[in-house]
């Protein structure tokens, strides 16, 4: 229920005319003006829009990858130890160079770098390729069309073994990235290939784990 609004000097102007007039003759007029202050309505004030205190902040982006965020892979956990050599690295803005059937774009993959790595004096041999897609249920479905089969992606062979004894490629979805590792060894580092192959993988997929969720925190 509304309250009634008390009258004020508004609702009477000929009274408050008529008392200013008399204070006029009877007061000084820097005092009578003080009086005509009081009596006389407020000018109406108008709003002034004030900036938002706490302007939302927009969330950071994850930078796309680049082949300069790898170097010679040293890895260390409790027992186990690898080591591998960079032998070199591309960055690609666009996933062409490594798509060979059509099956990148058409998941809509973004960007793509490409990793190659020698390791137990040049007796196994690594390349791996990261591919960056637009969301994690498209690097998924490319993670596991690689799985089934490897043809779809173009990777740099000629960083590969001509002759090997262990050949095998391994393929996860890591959030929003893929990524792709092929593995050569001849017989002299045949018996160390698997579990390298395994661990160079692994350590690449668990690093955008970490990378993504810094960014993002």
């Amino acid at each position: 229920m509304e309250l009634p609004r008390q009258p004020g000097p508004r609702d009477y102007p000929g009274v408050v005319a008529t008392l200013v007039a008399i204070l006029a003759v009877l007061l000084p007029g820097g005092l009578s003006y003080s009086i005509y202050r009081y009596v006389s309505p407020p000018a109406p004030v108008t709003p002034v829009a004030l900036p938002d205190p706490t302007p939302s902040k927009k969330p950071r982006q994850k930078p796309l990858i680049t082949d300069g965020e790898f170097g010679d892979w040293n890895f260390r956990m409790g027992s186990v130890a690898f080591k591998a050599k960079r032998v070199s690295g591309w960055t690609y803005d666009t996933c062409a160079p490594v798509d060979r059937q059509g099956v990148l774009a058409g998941n809509g993959c973004a960007q793509a770098v490409q990793l190659a790595y020698s390791a137990y004096s040049g007796h196994l041999t690594a390349v791996q390729v990261i591919m960056a897609f637009p969301t994690e249920q498209a690097a998924k479905a490319t993670a596991k069309r690689l799985t089934g089969s490897s043809r779809a992606v173009q990777w740099r062979r000629d960083k590969l073994l001509g002759e090997y004894v262990y050949g095998r490629t391994r393929s996860s979805a890591t959030g929003r990235y893929v990524v792709f590792t092929a593995v050569t060894a001849d017989k002299t580092a045949q018996a160390k290939a698997a579990r390298f192959h395994q661990y160079l993988h692994t350590d690449h997929v668990n690093y955008f784990v970490f990378r993504d969720a810094t960014v993002s925190g």
